[in-house]
């Protein structure tokens, strides 16, 4: 039994050899070519970012903001991002201008605020070093954040240059082409795709061949409801013939499915800060209180962006040890002590949810934490001055205008819910008293 498996493995490792020193035939190449470049020509999805643009370098920078906002995102939810960006920093020299507040804002929603970042600070380098738009692969990927895949697409899209393009769409492709039964996440494997991909690259047309390949990847040959009868180099597509010759093989066998990394289970609580100037919350108007947000740090997960007062938690928590968490929290890094600096007016639960990352399933506790100052913003919060900790007092009106991410925008959103039903019902909490002592 174990010289079976052991043949069986070794045949397939074989295998998955050979489909990887396969390469397309001349024939093949002509054929594909011909066939998706007039398949695209017809077919081509009306998109912002392809405009025609006279000038070429404009329309390159549009084509980078693009392909970064597509990555991990789907089209549709780009094309709105996509023209609100335009409209605001329509040119390189313009984004290089704006700030990290200001572009984070613009890209809320979005996620991956890493990409935001690059894009600015890409922008910025650009700029400082004359201005000129980089025309190739190899001086495009000296710009940070711009990596393989978005440098071909630069490059043959806006400048013409002969490279190939390699992503989720062109995988599966070529994948199903030469039905490759090798991991497509295996470093070799990656390798062997872009030479693939490098072999059908149209020498006179590569941007619009690249564009196509990937199109054809996004609406005929998708994961798992490929359009066969109307894919245009279907002729040539290995795992459609090994699937009409064999009922037990699907096309959407191709590529095979990577294991799956297990996601890590994070908890945290969510303290949203409320400061009011009279402890009566029925006379409060929305304009005469204000929330604490904080920074998050330069580096890591959703790096530089606001959020309100946050501490990860070692695992689920009862509400005591979620609050004694919160206010260890607040005094260690402003010095604000909940029970002396202050008069609570009302602290409560507001809810729970989880938040996918790609990496971790992080569950959020949320409450609302209102206070009356005793001696003022500035007397309460006496580690302002930290370098490495930033905050600012924000109203309302600005939180509802602020780029806020989507785990924060729901943690807020559910505050004023959870108010507006609080005081439809008791108009008029009680401020809470303390005894003496």
């Amino acid at each position: 039994m174990r010289a079976g498996r052991r043949g069986a493995a070794s045949e397939e490792a074989q295998q998955q050899e050979a489909d990887m020193e396969d390469m397309f035939s001349e024939r093949q190449i002509q054929d594909i070519r011909g066939s998706l470049l007039g398949w695209y020509g017809l077919n081509r999805r009306e998109l912002p970012w392809r405009l025609a643009e006279d000038h070429i370098e404009k329309g390159a920078y549009r084509i980078w903001v693009s392909e970064v906002m597509l990555q991990q995102t789907r089209v549709q939810t780009v094309i709105h991002y996509f023209k609100r960006w335009i409209s605001k920093w329509p040119t390189l020299r313009h984004l290089s201008q704006a700030s990290l507040d200001e572009v984070n804002e613009m890209w809320a929603g979005l996620g991956y605020y890493r990409r935001a970042r690059y894009l600015l600070e890409g922008a910025k380098m650009i700029v400082a070093e004359g201005g000129e738009f980089p025309r190739t692969v190899s001086s495009l990927r000296k710009v940070p954040g711009i990596g393989e895949y978005t440098a071909g697409a630069i490059a043959s899209i806006a400048f013409k240059e002969v490279v190939p393009v390699v992503d989720g769409n062109v995988v599966r492709v070529i994948a199903r082409l030469k039905a490759i039964s090798a991991n497509p996440k295996d470093s070799q494997t990656v390798k062997r795709f872009w030479e693939l991909a490098a072999q059908l690259v149209d020498p006179f047309e590569p941007g619009d061949f690249n564009q196509g390949l990937m199109e054809l990847g996004a609406t005929i040959c998708t994961p798992t409801s490929p359009n066969c009868s109307s894919c245009p180099v279907s002729d040539h597509c290995r795992a459609l013939s090994i699937s009409r010759n064999d009922s037990s093989v699907l096309v959407t066998n191709y590529p095979v499915k990577g294991v799956k990394i297990k996601q890590r289970r994070d908890f945290s609580a969510v303290c949203v800060l409320e400061i009011v100037k009279d402890d009566d919350m029925s006379e409060t108007h929305p304009s005469d209180s204000e929330f604490i947000l904080v920074k998050r740090p330069d580096e890591g997960l959703l790096a530089g962006l606001w959020e309100f007062p946050s501490v990860l938690l070692d695992g689920e928590a009862d509400l005591v040890t979620r609050k004694k968490a919160v206010d260890h929290y607040l005094k260690n890094n402003f010095g604000f002590d909940v029970r002396k600096t202050c008069k609570i007016v009302l602290r409560e639960h507001v809810g729970e949810f989880v938040h996918i990352f790609s990496h971790i399933r992080l569950k959020i506790y949320a409450e609302l934490l209102v206070v009356h100052l005793k001696g003022g913003l500035k007397h309460a919060f006496r580690k302002q001055d930290r370098e490495d900790l930033h905050w600012k007092s924000v109203d309302s009106k600005v939180i509802s205008s602020t780029g806020l991410t989507t785990s924060v925008r729901k943690v807020y959103t559910m505050v004023q819910k959870f108010k507006q039903q609080k005081f439809a019902t008791n108009p008029a909490p009680a401020p809470s008293k303390k005894r003496n002592r």
